[in-house]
């Protein structure tokens, strides 16, 4: 592929690279691209050397980017050309251009058949190379049957019919009815006697392809397979260029040994013994070197060689010889070998009667679990966890224990679950099994699920002899000063259920429970306090004889909480009050909770569901990650009583410019500010267009809302900032959020409607940038979420609020974002019609005991859609007199605009994606501008904007 004697293809390339910007770049390419298809016109007067020269170009200018819509027909006709640079530049290019479904392709069909079965061996092997990298139903249907003839006719090269091969797996993979099944068995057996390792090699990976689907039509080749192996373990009549460090053909040994895991079993003898001769050998030959090409090469045939001998369930003395190799590994300091040897150790595992010798290496594997790299460390965890039975059981959920206070925040989840598991699976006796579920709690709350406390309270309230001790636990947790939620949760349960039981120790009388139990009420949030509540209840009903002091302290806490606004606080605090006068109908009322029915464990029920191959653990755990999430796109914000809730966020508007606007109404319009509410009067017209279009919201209260008025704040206008800034993020009808924003929010709004990335909001946990591209009426926002702390944030929820005009799509967003980690959410907008509503996204999360609320206007406004374009007087006028009057053509005037200089008035416009059109108004003092809006209804429409002595006319 010589390009050096194309001088016009050098210079073009030459140019490109000396662009200083992106837009120099495309103006250099759509001349060329002009020039190109100009030429193509005239297809007569270009000469074949010509013709390539523009083809390449085309190709060089389809791999920086830009969309070639012409010129296909010319690449496709330089197949058709005699002579090879011409051919090869055809079939490089089709390749490149045109997809499986191209309607071009098929008048290529019979050019490239010719050249396959032609006999000049360059040409089969372009057309070939073509057919496999497009790989499409009507190439597969018309030309697999002379690929086939190619690759089992022994008059070609090994050359040809290795490509041959290779493209015919591509045409079997799209197509695997191309492929007769029946007829291909002893073909594929004859081509295994194939002495080139080019063809032999290309030949296997089309085995490997058609035994994955139909092994019992291929039993012919499994003793070929086996003789390969011998073959190339006695490295007999294996050529230098086959041979890499030492090894010969590893690609062949690997891609053999995988066929043979297709087949269930090697069933003669003969075979079998040969087979097992050559995994030994295999075994016994693999070490770790310090070349780490060599290295790389041993290991891939070796750990397919530990896959076939698990598969094949081969003697205890060979699995015992693999776990040994496999304990080597895991001790070398190549991470990426110990990666290995972890993964292999954790599959031989599914092997039986391996277990106790992978257990000699338990040591070894906990000093895994302290690597340095996570990859290992979370191999080392899946192994431990398939090792533990009763008799490791304490050690190995003890290391666990000791590792969740260093552990990475990504693994603390899954550490937390897997010890669970283990402490009730293989528990020695309950009250270890509680000693661990509490310790897991205190060390890991944050990442301890629901179902581990749940379980915990089902074992106790089941057994009668563990209550004592369970109650006297979670006494001592709670002298702690500082105590994770859940912990609040877990005690303050069994302190209710049981407390009673430990009325005669120091320190658990029923007022000193119930204080130790109340100092942490204020730390705890609204899901937590019904506990709370009911274990009041609890020790009130307890304590006898009635203590009034006591009685006193709960009565007010239960009064406290009757008017609470969480419907589930109130029910229980009223329900509690009024049966606490009840007196001695309390203790029947609420006696202690029945032993709950024996069931499986939902823990173990999910760790059975999600039992697989560990090396693909991390992707479905990710997957499921994306598959459940909290983020959801709001449609319509109406309930269908049409009367919303005092504090649900309405509609969200922009003042109107209609010229229907009831000018005489005397009812107020509520605005808010990313969250502030204040109220301003309806005005008859707008008297600033850009302050309607990027100044502050109008949220439609519902009916009968009364909203005390407070003065419109507008950035730049007047008031403090600072306090628009602060009172930005404050929700409807919530309280102001404890975490302050840093900067001025209104302003990276206004900044993110004049430009397409940067900033819209931050505070000290969190950081929401934007980066959005549009595309006529539709766009896509990428949100990025990254977390600046070393903890991470959870709770997180995303709801985007938009306007009726707005089609919008929000993908799924995680519910925790980790320590120091970005997440990436797209949101897809489409333009339903012209307004000049805003969307709002709703954005909450947690960090410690701070629940963050903030609402923030998205920069999907007005202009996003405009495309400047420049407009002649002489295209204009005559279209504009010549429509006759509105929906057709729209006018309206702006007055008492903030007087602005020209220059400056010009940058405005440009910024706002408009184009100042110099020739269209004759006075130089007069400024126009214009662009091409579009939404999904109107399509294109023209829109002007006029500067005049400091005015506007649109």
């Amino acid at each position: 592929m010589a390009l050096s004697g194309m001088r016009g293809l050098s210079v073009f390339i030459s140019d490109i690279r000396n662009c200083q910007n992106k837009e120099q770049e495309r103006l250099r390419v759509d001349k060329e691209l002009g020039n190109v298809r100009t030429r193509f016109k005239n297809e007569k007067g270009l000469s074949p050397y010509e013709k390539k020269k523009y083809v390449w170009k085309m190709l060089y200018i389809y791999m920086l980017g830009y969309d070639v819509d012409f010129g296909h027909m010319e690449a496709v006709s330089l197949i058709s050309a005699p002579k090879y640079p011409e051919k090869q530049v055809g079939y490089i290019v089709t390749s490149c251009l045109l997809n499986e479904n191209h309607d071009f392709l098929r008048l290529a069909i019979n050019t490239v058949r010719n050249d396959i079965i032609g006999r000049n061996e360059t040409f089969q092997c372009l057309a070939l190379t073509m057919v496999g990298n497009i790989g499409g139903r009507e190439f597969a249907e018309s030309l697999a049957p002379d690929v086939q003839k190619l690759l089992i006719s022994s008059s070609y090269r090994p050359l040809v019919r290795k490509k041959a091969a290779l493209c015919l797996l591509r045409l079997y993979r799209k197509n695997p009815d191309v492929v007769n099944v029946d007829g291909w068995a002893d073909r594929m057996a004859q081509l295994l006697d194939e002495r080139d390792l080019g063809v032999l090699t290309s030949s296997m990976s089309l085995l490997v392809a058609l035994v994955s689907n139909h092994h019992d039509s291929y039993w012919s080749c499994l003793p070929k397979c086996v003789k390969i192996l011998e073959r190339l373990a006695r490295n007999q009549d294996i050529p230098q260029e086959y041979t890499y460090y030492g090894i010969p053909s590893p690609w062949l040994q690997v891609k053999t040994m995988r066929a043979l895991q297709y087949f269930p079993t090697v069933e003669d003898p003969n075979t079998r013994r040969s087979l097992f001769e050559v995994l030994q050998r295999i075994l016994m030959g693999t070490d770790v070197v310090k070349n780490v090409n060599k290295n790389n090469a041993s290991h891939a045939v070796l750990f397919e060689a530990l896959a076939l001998v698990m598969h094949l369930d081969a003697e205890k003395e060979m699995m015992s010889q693999c776990v040994a190799l496999l304990g080597k590994f895991i001790a070398v300091r190549e991470p990426n070998i110990r990666y290995l040897g972890l993964e292999n150790m954790t599959r031989m595992l599914m092997v039986t009667d391996v277990q106790d010798i992978i257990k000699r290496h338990q040591a070894q594997i906990i000093t895994s679990l302290k690597d340095p790299d996570i990859s290992i460390r979370r191999r080392a965890l899946d192994l431990l966890y398939g090792m533990c039975d009763v008799s490791n059981a304490k050690d190995i959920v003890e290391e666990l224990l000791q590792y969740l206070s260093t552990a990475d925040f990504a693994m603390r989840e899954e550490l937390s679950l897997k010890a669970a598991i283990l402490a009730e699976k293989f528990a020695p006796d309950l009250s270890w099994y509680v000693d661990v579920i509490l310790q897991l709690i205190d060390k890991a709350g944050d990442f301890v699920s629901d179902d581990i406390w749940f379980r915990v309270v089902q074992f106790v309230t089941n057994n009668e002899d563990l209550q004592p001790y369970a109650a006297a636990k979670a006494r001592e947790y709670l002298d702690k000063p500082a105590i994770h939620e859940t912990m609040v949760k877990v005690s303050a349960y069994i302190i209710g259920e049981f407390g009673h039981l430990l009325a005669r120790r120091p320190g658990c009388s029923p007022k000193e429970l119930f204080s130790v139990i109340h100092e942490k009420l204020p730390a705890v949030s609204t899901y937590t306090i019904p506990i709370l509540l009911s274990t009041y209840a609890k020790i009130f009903m307890h304590t006898q004889p009635p203590d009034a002091e006591l009685q006193n302290q709960i009565w007010a806490i239960f009064n406290k909480y009757e008017s609470c606004i969480d419907v589930e606080i109130q029910q229980r605090a009223a329900e509690y009050l009024a049966l606490s006068r009840r007196g001695a109908a309390l203790v029947d009322i609420l006696a202690e909770m029945p032993k709950f029915p024996e069931r499986q464990s939902a823990l173990i029920k999910k760790a059975e569901d999600t039992e697989v191959d560990t090396a693909e653990q991390s992707a479905i755990k990710l997957r499921a990650q994306q598959q459940t999430s909290n983020a959801l796109v709001v449609t319509d914000q109406r309930p269908a009583n049409g009367t919303p809730p005092v504090n649900q966020l309405g509609l969200v508007k922009i003042p109107s410019m209609s010229s229907n606007v009831d000018h005489n109404s005397t009812d107020e319009v509520l605005s808010q500010e990313n969250g502030t509410l204040s109220t301003v009067d309806p005005q008859p017209a707008s008297a600033d267009l850009l302050g309607d279009l990027l100044g502050p919201l109008a949220i439609e209260g519902p009916p009968g809302t009364a909203v005390q008025s407070q003065p419109s704040v507008i950035p730049g206008v007047g008031g403090d900032s600072n306090a628009v800034d602060a009172a930005a993020i404050v929700p409807v009808g919530e309280e102001q959020n404890s975490v302050q924003p840093i900067g001025n929010i209104a302003e990276r709004f206004l900044a993110l409607c004049l430009k397409d990335s940067g900033v819209l909001y931050e505070d000290p946990n969190i950081q929401i940038g934007i980066k959005a591209e549009w595309r006529v009426h539709q766009g896509c926002l990428v949100l990025f979420l990254g977390n600046k702390n070393t903890s991470p944030l959870v709770s997180v929820q995303a709801i985007i609020l938009p306007p009726s005009h707005f089609k919008m799509e929000l993908s799924l967003v995680p519910d925790t974002i980790p320590p120091r980690a970005q997440v990436q959410c797209p949101l897809e907008v489409v333009n339903l019609r012209p307004s000049r509503d805003v969307a709002v996204l709703d954005f909450s999360y947690k960090f410690g005991n701070n629940m963050v609320n903030v609402k923030l206007r998205l920069p999907a406004v007005l202009n996003k859609f405009l495309q400047p374009i420049p407009v002649s007087a002489e295209e204009f006028f005559p279209q504009w007199r010549s429509l006759s009057g509105p929906p057709l053509k729209l006018q309206e005037v702006v007055r008492g605009v903030k007087p602005m200089p020209l220059a400056e008035m010009a940058n405005l416009l440009n910024s706002l994606r408009l184009m100042v059109c110099p020739a269209l108004d004759p006075n130089p003092n007069n400024l126009v501008a214009s662009t091409m809006f579009y939404s999904e209804s109107t399509r294109a429409m023209l829109c002007l904007v006029e500067g005049v002595h400091q005015g506007t006319t649109m």
